[in-house]
């Protein structure tokens, strides 16, 4: 009996402490309720309208710089470098000399052959006077001439061979470094030195097949490399490649870029942006107008009620290009409507707010570009 009223007690002790603790929690959520219940004060933000701008829009795409004319020289013939007549870092013309190989021995042999041509040629011109008066047969002045010409060829031949031996800049440009030295036996595919003509110089890049339709020779396209940050060099599209390549989907172009001081190496690493014919009409907004989400880009568009009461919805757009501190609104918006500015970080769908633009603002200055 005893353990049986011990036991109803002890039911009746916890039953009490839960009843308390339950009473407590349901007090506190009717507070969180009321609390959430009660209007909420306006929010205070700046606004801005989106309004229509005409942009002109650029595709970008990375490449490398390629010289016009660039090649590795090197000699057709083997020999012994007789006479280095260059530096590495050189501005060369066309024509000019480079390397001589030594060439004695070709030039003795040239004597040889020469005085054999004089000896075929004298026989010639003897046989060619004799024929005439039949002296001679139709069969010996062939022969004769026969010989006077493989000696004229011969001649020619080993003055070819000897000119090879001089070996000169086959264009204008700026050699690199020496790769050979005086006495050194080259043959013939041994690089001697780069020869690269850099003014003007080509910029090779691809951009994809889905924008080959906005691409043409002529257009202007603006260069900027790792090398010169706050440079940029422009040129124009000098070539379109006949097909798309395959395993890609991409089209390679070709712009020419004026150098003149020389800047652009070959090889170097190239951010190029062409920059289409025709400006585009946009709707923009200031960049922190957007709030930029995993699952969407949206906006606070601003509403009127007919009392002057002022709240804010949320927008859903799609966004595209920025510039100088302002976004493209490519859907969404039009022209005109007023969308909260700053201060997104605070509003819900459907709140008051107050708008104050007394803090004149700066869209460079926003999207960190002062």
């Amino acid at each position: 009996m005893r353990l049986f009223v011990r036991l109803v007690i002890v039911l009746l002790i916890l039953g009490a402490i839960g009843g308390g603790v339950a009473y407590w929690k349901y007090r506190g959520l009717q507070q969180i309720q009321a609390k959430l219940e009660q209007p909420q004060p306006p929010a205070t933000v700046s606004a801005t309208e989106a309004r229509a701008e005409s942009w002109q829009i650029s595709l970008g795409s990375t490449g490398s710089v390629e010289a016009v004319n660039g090649v590795r020289v090197t000699s057709e013939v083997p020999g012994v470098v007789e006479r280095i007549a260059f530096e590495s870092s050189q501005q060369v013309e066309q024509g000019d000399v480079l390397v001589q190989l030594v060439s004695s021995v070709d030039r003795a042999a040239l004597e040889g052959l020469i005085a054999d041509r004089e000896l075929a040629e004298v026989q010639f011109k003897r046989n060619e006077n004799l024929l005439p008066q039949n002296a001679i047969s139709q069969s010996e002045y062939d022969e004769t001439k026969a010989r006077y010409d493989a000696a004229e060829a011969a001649v020619a031949e080993q003055r070819a061979r000897i000119a090879k031996k001089t070996i000169r800049a086959p264009f204008d440009g700026v050699l690199g470094l020496r790769r050979v030295d005086p006495g050194q036996y080259i043959n013939p595919g041994n690089p001697i030195v780069a020869l690269q003509s850099l003014d003007p110089i080509h910029v090779d890049y691809t951009v994809p097949e889905k924008d080959f339709k906005a691409i043409s020779t002529d257009q202007k396209v603006e260069v900027r490399v790792d090398a010169y940050p706050d440079r940029v060099f422009e040129g124009r599209v000098s070539a379109v490649d006949a097909d798309v390549t395959e395993s890609t989907r991409t089209v390679d172009i070709r712009a020419t870029v004026p150098n003149p001081d020389q800047a652009l190496r070959p090889g170097m690493f190239a951010r190029v942006e062409t920059v289409e014919r025709r400006a585009r009409e946009l709707v923009t907004i200031p960049r922190t107008a957007v709030s930029f989400n995993t699952y969407g880009d949206f906006v606070f568009r601003i509403k009127e009620a007919d009392d002057g009461t002022l709240t804010v919805s949320r927008k859903q757009v799609t966004t595209g290009r920025t510039r100088e501190g302002r976004i493209a609104i490519t859907e969404g918006l039009e022209p005109g409507d007023r969308v909260v500015r700053t201060g997104l970080v605070k509003l819900r769908q459907g709140q008051s707010v107050t708008i104050d633009d007394s803090v004149e603002l700066d869209d460079t200055v926003e999207a960190g570009n002062p």
